[in-house]
């Protein structure tokens, strides 16, 4: 097959969560303990980091990837989903799995997926488990895909857990409460294996405390270790200073993902890095500033408050559910503009009023929809925006919207594309080389 052969044959040929939705979510890890088995159990032969949560694992898991790279470690990254290309899912130092690699492995079990019938997302776990074999590298950061305790990445046993925070998303799978949805994220804690929590929350807190208690596993709180205490933004870098609680020595780090919720990501990473201290990993303080100031430009993250162009600044954001949102409408009220512009497109399985209800009712609206079947309309868009007091005209694509929002705005204004991470990967100025 080619390689564009080989794309159409996993796309088409197995149940793929962007496509189709919770139908293709596997409640049992079967098919990637039998995958991995034919492949000789690539996820044992790796040391591994495990970085699930509801928001900002994407983020944590390119800065402590971008943090070893620096530090010397051959270190390879699985994220989802991609933007752009299917490639930047797997990752080494960086750059992304070859054509001829994705082609040659989905040769070699596709007499496997004839047999189990496996999910999209099951195939390229296991694809990023021999990629990294076979390559050699030190370490892998291993971000899961839904929830953590049924997640087809949860088959490795990790050097360290971490768990960003826990907030409303993919209900319909995971819980209909927050302490629900944190059981589910807490399944990836391991016996015996430290885990880092982000964020303290009095609805989440005893449910990590308890499966850490159970698997005997070390656990510690981000949020109670380090502080913010100073923070500027020059639009290029986000310029910190951090204290640790308990000894109260400081740092300084400049970070190339601005957006302002970065900060409880850092903090998040930092704990992470410490963690790792102890236990012998050699990780000195100039290499972690040096990759926490360039994570962009050696994991190629994309899609986190990106800066697309200025005058009008365009930005997109890969915000798409309660608690990601509202971390964007808090930065958008930390943005100098005159006049707000939002392009907006939601999938079919989000609650799309709840978000709604939470944006400025001063922005001029331009709706539209990924090229994707769970993509919502942008038509129904625009009528529950309307019953929300937000109005605007729908568009076919994305780029049709930002073309329309560029010709309305001024120069002082601002336009942010959110709602779905399948929308910002569509956008034409958006690069992910």
């Amino acid at each position: 097959m080619t390689y564009k052969d080989t794309l159409e044959y996993l796309y088409h040929r197995l149940p793929m969560f962007s496509r189709v939705g919770a139908v293709a979510y596997k409640e049992d890890l079967h098919n990637t303990l039998a995958l991995c088995a034919s492949l000789g159990d690539p996820h044992r032969k790796i040391r591994t980091i495990h970085i699930a949560g509801t928001n900002g694992k994407g983020s944590v898991s390119h800065m402590l990837a971008a943090i070893l790279q620096c530090s010397g470690y051959r270190t390879g990254l699985y994220t989802s989903p991609h933007l752009k290309d299917f490639r930047e899912r797997i990752r080494i130092d960086g750059a992304m799995v070859s054509e001829d690699f994705v082609v040659s492995f989905t040769e070699k079990v596709m007499p496997m997926i004839d047999r189990i019938s496996p999910s999209f997302f099951e195939i390229t776990v296991a694809m990023a488990f021999d990629h990294f074999v076979e390559n050699r590298v030190d370490v892998a950061v291993i971000e899961t895909g839904l929830g953590g305790r049924l997640d087809s990445t949860n088959v490795i046993t990790p050097e360290l857990s971490v768990i960003t925070n826990i907030g409303w998303d993919h209900m319909n799978i995971l819980g209909n409460t927050i302490p629900a949805i944190a059981a589910e994220k807490a399944g990836i804690i391991k016996q015996d294996i430290p885990v880092v929590i982000g964020e303290t929350d009095p609805e989440t807190e005893k449910v990590f405390r308890d499966k850490a208690a159970a698997s005997m596993s070390p656990i510690h709180f981000a949020d109670s270790q380090w502080e913010i205490i100073g923070a500027t933004n020059n639009g290029r870098h986000l310029e910190l200073r951090v204290r640790h609680v308990a000894d109260g020595r400081t740092a300084d780090y400049a970070l190339d993902l601005t957006g302002i919720y970065q900060m409880k990501n850092l903090v998040t990473v930092l704990e992470a890095v410490d963690r790792l201290r102890s236990v012998g990993w050699k990780i000195p303080d100039d290499k972690l500033r040096l990759g926490l100031s360039q994570t962009k430009k050696l994991t190629g993250l994309h899609g986190r408050w990106e800066l697309i162009r200025e005058r009008p600044m365009l930005v997109a954001d890969v915000a798409h559910n309660e608690p990601g949102m509202r971390q964007l409408i808090a930065q958008i009220a930390a943005t100098p503009h005159r006049r707000l512009h939002i392009v907006m497109g939601m999938v079919r399985d989000k609650d799309p009023s709840r978000l709604l209800m939470m944006l400025p009712l001063n922005a001029t609206f331009y709706f539209t929809m990924a090229g994707i079947e769970r993509a919502l309309p942008a038509e129904d868009l625009k009528e529950m925006a309307a019953a929300c007091g937000h109005n605007g005209n729908a568009y076919p694509n994305v780029n049709a919207a930002i073309d329309a929002a560029l010709s309305s705005a001024d120069e002082e204004d601002l336009i942010v594309v959110c709602g779905s991470i399948f929308l910002v990967g569509e956008i034409n100025m958006l690069s992910v080389d």
